[in-house]
């Protein structure tokens, strides 16, 4: 009886992972993933401070906030907006052909059907380097008119919300031409690879969501 236990116990482990019923196999969730999560939510907890700065100091100085956002060049920052929302379109796409292992374009440059992960992620790149692009772009524009770091309450948090967030998005970059960079050194795609791909699109899609409210914040509720 003791080795008819041991033999079932022995298969118990060495064999396929149980399944839950109506829910699959119960595997192991992906510890990179998972810590990516984690940490975007401490990231999610350091602008909502920004946010609740942001709306504390409007609230004690609202003069100051009409005066200030008729200087925004609302047209110029949501067209810079739709860029960087339509690159995450692209990194969902590179996402895609990661997790379907399809590294690079199979076919020719222009049969975007037959892109793979590492050209959808270089499109990406391009689009937040625009974004980044035009946001430098603004802030020359600003500091032209007279609107710095030091001028007073509304450009502090405005450079300081802004700023931190194209922080974010330059960081979004780096991981990029590392993910890309990558793809030209190793000879096999590895799922350690695919992971690293995938956990960079959880950050992009994240620094996305977070424009979008800061832009609904800063353009729009004036």
């Amino acid at each position: 009886m003791a080795l008819v236990a041991t033999a079932e116990a022995t298969t118990r482990v060495s064999g396929p992972v149980p399944s839950i019923p109506d829910y699959g196999p119960a595997t192991r969730p992906n510890m990179v993933a998972v810590g990516t999560m984690v940490w975007l939510a401490s990231e999610l907890m350091f602008f909502a401070a920004l946010f609740a700065f942001y709306f504390s100091l409007r609230g004690v100085l609202p003069d100051q906030w009409a005066e200030r956002t008729a200087e925004l060049n609302v047209p110029f920052a949501f067209a810079n907006t739709i860029v960087l929302v339509i690159s995450s379109v692209w990194c969902q796409l590179g996402v895609w052909k990661a997790e379907a292992g399809q590294v690079a374009r199979t076919g020719s440059l222009l049969k975007f059907r037959e892109w793979g992960m590492r050209e959808w992620y270089v499109l990406t790149y391009v689009f937040g380097s625009i974004f980044i692009a035009g946001q430098v772009y603004e802030y020359a524009q600003l500091v032209q008119e007279g609107v710095t770091l030091s001028t007073d309450s509304y450009s502090s948090i405005f450079y300081l919300a802004t700023g931190f967030h194209g922080m974010h998005v330059t960081g979004g970059l780096i991981a990029f031409l590392l993910i890309i960079g990558r793809t030209f050194t190793t000879r096999r795609y590895t799922h350690l690879q695919e992971t690293g791909a995938v956990v960079t699109s959880y950050y992009w899609h994240f620094v996305d969501v977070v424009w979008i409210a800061l832009f609904a914040m800063i353009y729009l509720l004036k």
